[in-house]
Formats: C-alpha cells, structure tokens, sequence
C-alpha cells in the first residue's frame, strides 16, 4: 500500500497548481505557514483531519479524493526525492541521538558537581540548573526531528516551571513566594499560545461552513 503522506502530497500538489496557488497564498487561506505546506507537499508529514477538510472545500474535492491515489498520477520529484533522503541518509536514530544528548548534560552537571565537592562546596542546586537544559535540549531536537509536536507545549510549560524553581532556591533564603503569581499566568500563556493557530483555523473553518449553507 501506497505511503498516505506520498499520497496526500502529490494530491495537494496538483491541486495547488491546477488552482494557480503557490505555497505563501494556499498558507495563508488556511492560516498555516508556508513552511508548513512545503513540509506536507515534501510527504514529510500529515496536516490534522480539520486542515484536510478545510483544503478539500477549497479546492472542490472531498477528502477521500484528498487521501486516494489516483490513475495517472506520477511522484512529483520533489517527494521522490525526500523518500530517497529519509530511506537513505538518515544512518542514526534520533531517540538515540536525544537520551546522548541528555547523558551528556547530566555528566557534565556532575562533573561540576563534583568539583565544587572537592573544593568544599555542595551544590546540589546544579543538578536543579540541569533541568531547563535537558527541556531546551529536547525542545529543540522534538521540534527537529517529531511529526507530533503536541509535546512540545509539555516541554515548555515544564521548561517555564523549573526555571521559576531554579530561581525560588537561588533566593531561598528571603522565601520569594510571589513567584507563584508570576508562575501561574505564566503557564496560562504557554497553553493559549499553542491553540492560538488551532482555534482561528477552526473559527474560519466554521465561517466558510456557514457561507456555503447560506
């Protein structure tokens, strides 16, 4: 059976031409970024069912016809050419790549550890300073190399709280509990701010419904 993101592709990217649309303006019908679209036309990954829905009704079609391949369509060369990239190049696995990269910030947090020990000085807060530097770390490779990045408000929102944890032991001693107040609108921020682009595009979505039953 046919890859259904091979598929999906070169659908979206007949269409798109045959509509006289280049990537910027077909992004910006349906609130997404160019990148975004360039990412699904290299068959890199899906779009959500809704973003599926909402392209089917601007180009005429339906979703089945959006997922099915169809007689007398060729690869465009652009997704031949990923598939060779993603069969061929990739020689390592990111999973693998990540818990390195982790091990690593972890050995050298104890290293530091370590020395300030033989000087005298235990820190155990440095372990605490790892934290935020493993999330950034994860942060940036899930958004690499993941499809999924519903994670990635996980890890924002835990990056946010180790950092005010990090901060609320550094000043310990004067016992800087208004940080709660700042913490909490904080975390608020970072889970609207990921559901910004979702919700608009479903608003718009139910707008170009609504129109087409008037």
């Amino acid at each position: 059976m046919e890859d259904l993101k091979v598929v999906f592709a070169g659908n979206l990217i007949n269409l798109r031409t045959r509509a006289g649309m280049t990537q910027a303006e077909l992004a910006e019908k349906i609130n997404y970024s160019d990148k975004s679209v360039s990412k699904w036309e290299r068959a890199e990954a899906l779009p959500d069912v809704s973003v599926v829905k909402a392209m089917a009704e601007l180009f005429g079609v339906t979703v089945d016809y959006m997922l099915c391949s169809h007689e007398g369509w060729e690869k465009p060369e652009e997704v031949k050419t990923n598939e060779k990239r993603r069969s061929g190049e990739r020689r390592f696995s990111p999973g693998v790549v990540i818990l390195v990269a982790i091990l690593g910030i972890w050995t050298v947090a104890l290293f530091v550890f370590v020395v300030f020990w033989m000087l005298g000085h235990v820190l155990p807060i440095i372990f605490l300073a790892a934290v935020p530097a493993t999330l950034i770390t994860l942060l940036v490779l899930n958004s690499v190399w993941s499809e999924d990045r519903r994670y990635n408000m996980i890890i924002v929102q835990g990056l946010i709280l180790s950092i005010f944890l990090l901060v609320y032991f550094i000043f310990f001693k004067q016992n800087p509990w208004q940080l709660l107040l700042v913490l909490i609108p904080a975390e608020l921020v970072v889970y609207f701010s990921f559901r910004i682009k979702k919700g608009f595009l479903i608003s718009e979505y139910m707008k170009k419904r609504k129109k087409t039953q008037e």
